[in-house]
């Protein structure tokens, strides 16, 4: 069952002036797994990258209903990490459900959407009691 859906959408040119006036932002929202990727990058693609990460973690905050920077949640609670495929997953997050991502990003956009998914216990035997 699904239990929360969250979208984020950001200017990429306001995410490259933040990084400008603050050049450690990349370091409060990416972890250090995802910073390595960051630094492997052209800068174009830092920007769609930490843009994608931002705006990921954002949407999953709303899905989950706390927001980020409330006490709850962190961005360092969260980390976003590729498959072989491409395909980004949460490799860390306090949600013990599917989670459903998607990144998206033209030259001026990125837009990111999280489905949080209760796991179901359907075809479990029930316990004794």
């Amino acid at each position: 069952m699904i239990i929360g859906y969250g979208i984020d959408m950001e200017d990429l040119a306001s995410i490259a002036k933040v990084v400008e006036k603050k050049p450690r932002f990349a370091s409060k929202v990416l972890r250090p797994a995802e910073l390595a990727v960051y630094e492997s990058l052209s800068p174009r693609r830092q920007l769609e990258y930490l843009g994608g990460r931002w705006t990921a973690k954002e949407a999953f905050a709303k899905a989950w209903g706390t927001g980020i920077g409330a006490g709850l949640l962190r961005f360092q609670d969260l980390e976003i990490l590729n498959r072989e495929n491409g395909a980004p997953y949460f490799s860390k997050a306090p949600f013990a459900g599917s989670i459903w991502i998607s990144i998206s990003h033209t030259k001026t956009m990125v837009q990111a959407s999280v489905i949080l998914e209760e796991v179901s216990h359907e075809n479990e035997s029930p316990s004794a009691d």
